[in-house]
C-alpha cells in the first residue's frame, strides 16, 4: 500500500501533539484504510516536555519517528528536516497546535488522486484577533505581487507527491520563504479553503520578529520586487530634485528671488537622506543573506533520530 507521511514540527507543543497524533490516527483508519502511515515529528529545541510526550508515542508505535534539534532553529529549519526525513509517497505537513482541521485530509488525498502533485490548503479565514488577520491579509497582499497564485490567507497546510518533495530537497539553500518555494516549483496546484480554528492548548509562539524574519524572507529571496522599487525611488527622487533646482535657478535668473530660509533645505536633506538609509538597508539585507549563503552553515543540527 502507498505510505502517507505525517511531518509535524514541535515547538511547545506539549499535551497538544499527543492529542494531534490521536486525531490523525483515528482519521486514517476510518478514512484512508488503504494507506500506510508514517509520523515525522521534528522537535525544533523544545524546552518544555514536548520531546519527553514524543518518545513516548514512539515507544508504542513503531510508524513515528521524532527528530530532534540540539536547540531551536525555527519553523522553517523543522520543516525542511521533516520533509528531509519522510519517506512516503504522499507528505502532509501540518501545524502540532490542532489548528490545521484534520478532516481535510482524505479530501486533500482525493485530490491528489484526481491528478494534482500538490495540493494546498489555505486560510480562508481564521478565528484569530483582528490584528494578526490584519498584518496577514497585507502581507500576502505584498507576496501576491510577486506569486499571484498565492492565496489570500497564505498557506502552511500542504499535501505534496513524492516528486514535489524530492524536487523541494534538492533546493540546498538558506532563508527560504517555503510557500513561495513550493508554488515556484510549477507542478499542478489545487487549492482548498478551510477556517483556521483557534488554538485552545498553550499559546503561539510564532512572535513579532519571527513573523519580521518570515516577512522578509518571502519578500527579498523570492522577489526581485524591492531592488527594483528602490531604483524607480532613486530615480523619482532624483528627477524632483533636478525639477526643483531648475525652479531655484529659473526664479534666480528671471525674477532675481534669493534664495529664501533654511526650512526648505532641511526638508530636502531630510527626506532624501531617509531614501537613502531605506535603500542601504534593503542593500544591507541582500548583502547580508550573500554572505549567510557564502558561510553554507546548515539551516539546522540534528542532536537524535528516534
Amino acid at each position: 500500500m502507498p505510505t502517507l507521511s505525517f511531518v509535524i514540527p514541535v515547538y511547545r507543543n506539549e499535551r497538544a501533539v499527543t492529542l494531534t497524533y490521536q486525531k490523525l490516527c483515528a482519521m486514517q483508519a476510518a478514512d484512508l484504510p488503504g494507506y500506510d502511515r508514517e509520523f515525522v515529528f521534528v522537535d525544533d529545541g523544545s524546552d518544555d516536555g514536548s520531546l519527553q510526550e514524543l518518545l513516548g508515542l514512539r515507544a508504542g508505535d513503531p510508524t513515528v519517528r521524532v527528530v530532534s534539534f540540539t536547540r531551536n532553529f525555527g519553523q522553517m529549519a523543522a520543516i525542511l528536516a521533516g520533509l528531509k526525513h519522510a519517506t512516503g509517497d504522499l507528505v502532509l505537513h501540518l501545524s502540532a497546535d490542532l489548528q490545521d482541521p484534520v478532516e481535510l485530509i482524505p479530501q486533500m488525498v482525493r485530490a491528489h488522486e484526481a491528478g494534482h502533485e500538490l495540493v494546498v490548503a489555505y486560510r480562508q479565514s481564521r478565528e484569530d484577533s483582528w490584528t494578526a488577520r490584519i498584518t496577514s491579509r497585507l502581507f500576502y497582499g505584498l507576496v501576491r505581487l510577486s506569486f499571484p497564485q498565492m492565496p489570500p490567507g497564505g498557506f502552511d497546510y500542504v499535501l505534496m507527491d513524492r516528486r514535489v518533495v524530492d524536487a523541494f530537497n534538492q533546493v540546498e539553500v538558506r532563508n527560504r520563504f517555503f510557500q513561495g518555494d513550493l508554488l515556484w516549483l510549477g507542478y499542478r496546484t489545487t487549492f482548498l479553503p478551510y477556517t483556521r480554528a483557534r488554538r485552545e492548548i498553550g499559546r503561539s509562539q510564532y512572535n513579532f520578529w519571527k513573523r519580521l524574519k518570515n516577512s522578509l524572507d518571502a519578500v527579498l529571496d523570492a522577489s526581485f520586487l524591492p531592488i527594483r522599487a528602490i531604483s524607480l525611488a532613486g530615480v523619482f527622487t532624483a528627477l524632483v530634485g533636478f525639477a526643483y533646482a531648475l525652479n531655484i535657478i529659473y526664479y534666480r535668473l528671471v525674477h532675481g528671488a534669493p534664495f529664501q530660509g533654511w526650512a526648505p533645505i532641511m526638508v530636502v536633506t531630510l527626506v532624501i537622506g531617509g531614501v537613502i538609509m531605506m535603500m542601504l538597508g534593503i542593500i544591507g539585507e541582500y548583502v547580508w543573506r550573500i554572505f549567510d549563503e557564502v558561510r553554507r552553515k546548515p539551516n539546522y543540527v540534528i542532536r537524535d533520530i528516534y
